[in-house]
């Protein structure tokens, strides 16, 4: 039988604060359990509202909870309570292994949907147009403060000049402003201290000998009154494979390319991460997109795109590696919040007879 695992804390990040949270709450509410969501306390507006729906569509007392409070506090109170029966978690590595050690030392089950720093493998038989729409929405979607963002470039040497050509000009074109405005396409980062964060690492990837082919400061042009953590969308080339900018994730609209010259060289590149959540390819030929697909250590792998992201489909990061283990959405997102129960049931009407009655009873 499959039951309710119990009592579920949820915890979820800045990011897509009520997107993440109706990823968790809608299959824990779905299979049973009682849910505590803790939204960031850098984004908990959107997560209040769903509680005030909630709450008004009739929900019965107790089966859906919110506390508001920074991860130090709230979140780690939670995820350690000796009532909490599993925890799932999406933020930061360095937060999930927090989160994990809690679970551990109750031996209470736990989901992690962490970070990464996914590659997207460009062939030399792509249309260079497409391929640098992807590169772009791979990673500057959402200013790039996404996860699974495909901030990695491996472009075949043959036409890496050319499309880190057309990336540079294509990436000068995108419009910053209010994202409240129709035709914006990058919009402020969340806060001074993720904008220091990512202009520290913009620097550091300049020291270390990176080439800065666009981008690196605040968009000129931005009205607002100056208002607005905004990063340029930035590009760098020639970055080395041992740099902090190549192996570690920056949560901001900034591009590493790297280029290959042969298809082992590139897998070889995208997996040397300790990261395991996306990878994309862009080829075509069919035939090697699916053979580098198999190769690629990650939970997902996109094929000539970047992105794109569906509630049938699983979303998680490869066992054994930095970005977590479990699964949201899909039929995997729902088994997440469900735990076994075996039932056995004699029904022989034979005894069982495994030690044998030497004597009668009287009875």
């Amino acid at each position: 039988a499959r039951e309710a695992v119990g009592v579920v804390a949820l915890i979820t990040p800045w990011n897509y604060p009520l997107l993440m949270a109706c990823w968790k709450v809608a299959p824990a509410l779905a299979a049973g359990c009682c849910v505590v969501l803790k939204p960031s306390e850098h984004a908990s507006l959107t997560c209040l509202h769903l509680a005030s729906i909630l709450h008004r569509s009739g929900f019965p007392p107790g089966s859906f909870n919110l506390i508001t409070g920074d991860g130090p506090s709230a979140g780690a109170a939670l995820a350690s309570h000796p009532h909490v029966h599993k925890t799932s978690f999406t933020g930061s590595t360095a937060t999930g292994e927090s989160v994990a050690l809690a679970a551990a030392r109750q031996c209470k089950p736990c989901s992690l949907e962490l970070g990464g720093k996914s590659a997207l493998i460009v062939f030399e038989d792509c249309d260079i147009d497409k391929a640098v729409e992807w590169a772009m929405f791979g990673c500057f979607w959402t200013n790039g403060q996404i996860c699974s963002a495909t901030s990695r470039v491996l472009v075949h040497s043959s036409i890496h000049d050319d499309l880190l050509e057309a990336l540079q000009a294509r990436t000068l074109e995108i419009r910053a402003g209010d994202p409240m405005s129709r035709g914006t396409r990058l919009g402020p980062l969340v806060s001074a201290a993720q904008r220091d964060r990512v202009v520290g690492m913009i620097r550091r990837a300049e020291e270390e000998g990176a080439r800065l082919v666009c981008g690196g400061g605040r968009p000129k042009g931005v009205v607002m009154d100056g208002v607005g953590y905004f990063v340029e969308p930035t590009v760098f080339a020639n970055v080395d494979d041992s740099s902090e900018l190549w192996r570690e994730e920056v949560f901001g609209p900034v591009l590493a390319v790297r280029p290959f010259d042969t298809e082992e060289e590139a897998v070889e590149a995208a997996n040397a991460t300790k990261y395991g959540l996306a990878a994309a390819v862009i080829s075509s030929d069919a035939a090697r997109c699916e053979r580098v697909a198999r190769r690629m250590r990650t939970g997902l792998v996109w094929v000539n795109c970047s992105q794109p992201c569906f509630p049938q489909l699983p979303w998680g990061g490869k066992v054994g590696r930095a970005s977590g283990h479990g699964r949201d959405l899909g039929e995997a997102g729902l088994d997440a919040y469900l735990d076994l129960k075996s039932v056995v049931t004699y029904t022989s009407a034979d005894k069982w007879d495994w030690y044998p009655q030497q004597h009668k009873s009287k009875l």
